[in-house]
């Protein structure tokens, strides 16, 4: 794949970790827990898309 390609992907993951938080968020007795490992899924995604950026703006 890629490295554009790779970032595509990552994208994508981002955004459907984004509305599956949304969506447990809505549920009164929402799994805190689960939502704690969704963002933090979130999260590891969004650094390396932050590396990956950095890394195609230098070559």
């Amino acid at each position: 794949m890629s490295l554009q390609g790779h970032i595509v992907e990552l994208q994508r993951r981002h955004e459907a970790l984004k509305k599956e938080i949304e969506q447990e968020q809505l549920h009164p007795q929402a799994d805190e827990l689960k939502i704690a490992e969704l963002k933090r899924k979130k999260l590891q995604i969004k650094d390396e898309l932050a590396k990956l950026s950095i890394s195609e703006t230098r070559h």
